[in-house]
């Protein structure tokens, strides 16, 4: 017959430990006294809650640097610039808004398109500099909560940095480089450029570091700010298309002229490109004189980068017009260097 102790008491239980009243009091005792230790408080109470207020004030720094530099930047982005008021013309009232030419308007919004790129550069360069700064600011904080003496890590890190500047030289030029090239405004993003060894391409990021360009043929080119030496922007301020047109020696020099001024003086009126247009064209002359053909040269002033549009249509159109006044280009590499009437035999 088996007898169960499943019920039977602590005190008469003789596998069961004894807790007298005694002992329970004596371990709430010294439960009591370790919480109630200096050490203890400080590092289960204090230093976490001092440390989770400086993550909490990096935070809040971070994000409000972060707001105060987009609402700086919004305010330049959006900003408008005020032409002084000038004088009413003659049988005009003086208050009365004036005509802006549409080349002008063109102009102003590709410089406004321009500063506006420059305005997001730098706020995202000054947005990463500031998150920088508050977080190491933080993590030295964080340190000193816990009683490491962040001076050896200052003298060594300053130590270490010099280590590093000897050591990686090119990636402090990078960075160097980068910061002189976004105060002096050498060229932003949607610029097109030639940073030479034919990369020419369109701008499509910068950082301080690394410049972006993206080339006609689509390839994407990753280029350190400090092995660019030389940078040719050609989209700044305004943009030069340029023609040379090769004419042979039978036809007659000042008929040539004509008829190619004429072409392009009509083909700047076309819609297409009559807005990229600043200036008149003006004919350069010949410059240059070869025993089967003269050349001349045609300067068309234009928007930032719209030098190619033009200049690919005016070609196509002067080499039209040229045809059909029976102007030749010079033999083996146009029409010939025979009149038209001749191909008919």
């Amino acid at each position: 017959m088996t007898i169960s102790t499943e019920n039977t008491p602590a005190s008469e239980n003789p596998d069961s430990p004894e807790l007298s009243p005694t002992t329970l009091g004596e371990s709430v005792s010294e439960a009591t006294d370790w919480w109630q230790q200096p050490t203890t408080q400080e590092w289960l109470i204090q230093k976490p809650i001092e440390i989770l207020l400086t993550i909490i004030v990096a935070l809040v720094m971070h994000w409000l640097a972060r707001r105060g530099i987009d609402k700086l930047a919004r305010r330049n982005i959006n900003a408008r610039f005020k032409a002084p008021r000038l004088p009413g013309k003659l049988g005009r009232r003086p208050n009365a808004p004036e005509e802006i030419p549409p080349h002008v308007a063109a102009m102003n919004r590709a410089h406004e398109d321009r500063r506006k790129a420059r305005i997001r550069t730098l706020a995202a360069v000054g947005k990463s500099a500031a998150g920088i700064l508050i977080w190491a600011w933080a993590v030295l904080a964080m340190l000193q909560t816990v009683n490491i003496n962040v001076g050896p890590i200052i003298a060594s890190a300053g130590v270490i940095g010099l280590a590093i500047g000897f050591g990686a030289q090119s990636l402090v030029k990078d960075f160097l480089s980068g910061i002189f090239m976004l105060l002096e405004d050498q060229y932003g993003v949607g610029d097109t450029v030639d940073l030479g060894e034919g990369i020419v391409g369109d701008v499509e990021d910068i950082s301080l570091r690394l410049t972006t360009l993206r080339d006609i043929d689509g390839t994407v080119w990753y280029v350190r700010n400090g092995e660019i030496l030389r940078v040719g922007n050609l989209s700044d301020d305004f943009s030069i298309a340029r023609l040379q047109v090769p004419v042979g020696l039978s036809n007659d020099s000042e008929e040539a002229w004509n008829v190619i001024l004429d072409s392009v003086n009509r083909g700047v009126e076309e819609e297409r490109i009559r807005e990229g247009v600043i200036e008149e064209p003006v004919m350069n002359g010949v410059t240059d004189f070869q025993p089967d053909h003269i050349s001349y040269r045609i300067s068309v002033k234009t928007l930032p980068g719209r030098q190619w549009e033009v200049q690919r249509f005016l070609q196509a159109r002067v080499l039209n017009d040229m045809r059909e006044a029976g102007i030749t280009t010079p033999y083996p590499h146009g029409i010939g260097g025979i009149s038209r009437e001749n191909y008919d035999v």
